[in-house]
């Protein structure tokens, strides 16, 4: 696989934040298949597991806006995660900048040399 060492690393990188659990399970699964017959079907699994978890930025602000939010995460939490994605958003952003989006984003910039294309 082209780019192989560079997903590894940013796949650790990845297991290194808090990240949702089912994308923990997806990237882990996928370095213990790495060189092994179950590799392209652990990859699939990961790169699905990845553009599941990784926010666009829109629903970070629709989610830390509701009340659902407020009641999960406290309001004081839940303002300042809003705050903070609106004031982002201002500045171009179009994805959550939380450390598992931003690794999960990385990882994604070698969807294609996962899928093997």
């Amino acid at each position: 696989m082209k780019n192989q060492e560079i997903i590894i690393e940013r796949t650790k990188e990845l297991l290194a934040t808090h990240c949702y659990e089912g994308l923990r399970t997806a990237a882990q699964q996928w370095l213990d298949a790495v060189g092994t017959e179950k590799e392209a079907e652990a990859s699939k699994k990961y790169v699905s597991a990845l553009e599941d978890a990784v926010t666009d930025i829109d629903s970070v602000i629709s989610l830390f806006g509701s009340d659902k939010a407020k009641e999960k995460f406290g309001e004081e939490m839940a303002n300042k995660i809003y705050s903070h994605a609106v004031e982002i958003k201002a500045k171009g952003a179009k994805w959550c900048d939380c450390s598992a989006c931003t690794a999960g984003l990385k990882v994604l910039e070698y969807k294609a040399d996962l899928l093997g294309e």
